[in-house]
């Protein structure tokens, strides 16, 4: 019994490690150095346990870790948060027994095996429907700009690479006396890789002297526009919009948040079926037709399509529509759409679930079908809509398209949090250094701001107030090995732990066939 709750204290102590690690209620920009250490529990549990209470320690480390990390997700929805800390708690009921089996296929350098196998696991839950990229390792090092240079090689994985393996080397060091002595190669190497990383981190910084720049006017309403009153939101938008343009005349773009506007703009000006609506759109129009500058705006970009089933119908995209002059002259609508609160492609499949999303008063997309490049007056940039921004692939495509600019567009006002906002940022900070690319964010309630192709923040709006925010950003044009490669180290691992998983799997069967014991 004393080791059972042993146990379930380092299993407790480690999730809460790596929550703080992260921004979170008491530390808005979190602390990174717990990171370093913060999965040592874990590993130390795993060493001293039996295959099969290590589910029930992945189960209980599941739940608690997502729980701590992310309790705002229960603003988004009721079964929003304890949806998620199900799901990571029977992820981590899965990998800890195979994370147990990494120490019995290779006794003496499990450690390595199982360092992959958890670099390996957070690549594979970023992809797919399922993919919640939140919690990543290399995440917890935003703020340290040095390290998180080495993105623009290999993305956050190779970040996370050097972030989690001082706790698999130091579990190992605790659980035996000769370790040290044993294993030091493998943690001078990691050490000379994290020096080189941050010699490189250094060195790089880019030199913005002679590059052009974009000024770009960023709009925060500070309020969840699906709950506001349609007016009110628009002539704050507007006078926000005013304000912002007189402070700095000669904008290249004016930025609207995520749905922003609520009516469906185009439906309303093809259709005008509906009496409240249609005058509003009016409105927004006749602001827009004599200004000078751009505007993007988010908003449900409703088309007449052919839908299953052979017959016409409204389809809805969450869009950002670029104005000109009044005209909507493009659109992008957005790709990776948030499971379950946007998107559930197994309506045939699971109906009771779909239904059961549409009465709680889910608003379903239709995910679009083309990374967008925006070009007014020689500006080009594309859009990823809020989610998006915390996937490294999509930006990736931007760039490769051509896109100078990152221009995000979010509303995380419905989670009513500090530390939603800043753990989102924070995934932000990383496309712009995996890139080199400027990076401007127009969100609801916050964290409004501009980060430099470095990862820098260079001016954001306080959170939970109407503002504007006048900003100048660097356009770079260069491709990074991140930009060409994509995500090919988080591949790297995770096919590389499959592959010692497998042959130790192998080996084992056969050595229990040759001694003729049970594995």
């Amino acid at each position: 019994m004393r080791s059972f709750w042993v146990e379930a204290a380092a299993i407790a102590g480690g999730a809460l490690f790596f929550a703080a690690s992260f921004p979170n209620p008491l530390v808005p920009e979190g602390l990174p150095f717990f990171a370093w250490f913060a999965y040592a529990p874990v590993f130390l549990v795993l060493r001293r346990t039996g295959l099969g209470p290590s589910v029930l320690w992945g189960a209980l480390y599941g739940w608690l870790s997502y729980s701590l990390f992310a309790p705002w997700l229960g603003s988004f929805h009721p079964w929003a948060g304890m949806g998620v800390s199900l799901f990571q708690l029977f992820c981590m009921a899965l990998l800890f027994p195979v994370l147990r089996a990494a120490l019995f296929f290779y006794p003496r350098r499990g450690y390595l095996v199982q360092w992959l196998l958890w670099l390996g696991f957070e690549y594979l839950r970023t992809l797919g429907f399922l993919g919640f990229p939140y919690g990543i390792s290399g995440y917890s090092q935003w703020s340290f700009l040095p390290l998180i240079q080495i993105a623009s090689i290999f993305g956050v994985w190779g970040v996370s690479a050097l972030v989690v393996f001082p706790s698999a080397w130091l579990a190992g060091a605790l659980e035996k006396k000769d370790f040290f002595r044993k294993e030091r190669l493998p943690l001078l190497i990691w050490g000379g890789a994290l020096g080189t990383a941050l010699i490189f981190g250094i060195a790089v910084f880019p030199d913005y002297s002679g590059v052009p720049e974009a000024k770009i006017a960023l709009i925060q309403q500070n309020g969840d526009p699906w709950r506001e009153d349609n007016r009110r939101s628009l002539k704050t938008l507007v006078s926000l919009s005013e304000e912002a343009l007189a402070a700095s005349p000669g904008a290249d773009l004016v930025v609207w948040p995520e749905t922003a506007f609520v009516p469906r703009i185009y439906w309303n000006l093809r259709y005008r079926d509906n009496a409240r609506s249609y005058p509003l759109v009016r409105e927004l129009l006749d602001f827009l037709a004599p200004q000078e500058a751009p505007f993007l705006i988010g908003n449900d970009d409703a088309r007449m399509e052919l839908v299953s089933g052979g017959y016409w119908d409204r389809v809805d995209y969450n869009g950002a529509l670029l104005f000109e002059g009044g005209e909507i002259k493009d659109v992008y609508r957005k790709m990776h759409l948030v499971p379950f609160a946007e998107y559930f492609p197994y309506e045939k499949i699971f109906p009771w679930v779909y239904q059961a999303l549409l009465r709680s008063d889910t608003h379903f997309w239709k995910p679009g079908a083309e990374a967008v490049v925006f070009n007014t007056r020689g500006l080009r940039f594309s859009a990823p809509i809020c989610f998006e921004d915390t996937f490294g692939y999509l930006s990736r495509d931007f760039a490769r398209r051509g896109a100078e600019l990152f221009v995000n567009l979010t509303n995380d006002a419905w989670a009513q949090s500090l530390s939603c906002q800043m753990q989102h940022l924070s995934m932000a900070v990383f496309r712009a250094v995996e890139n080199r690319r400027s990076l401007v964010r127009a969100a609801a309630s916050g964290q409004t701001c501009a980060v430099d192709p470095a990862g820098r923040i260079l001016s954001m709006a306080a959170p939970f107030v109407p503002a504007f925010l006048n900003v100048s950003v660097p356009l770079l044009k260069i491709r990074t090995p991140y930009t060409l490669w994509g995500d090919l180290w988080g591949i790297f691992f995770l096919l590389s732990a499959a592959g010692l998983l497998l042959t130790g799997t192998i080996k084992a069967i056969l050595d229990a066939i040759k001694t003729g014991r049970n594995i």
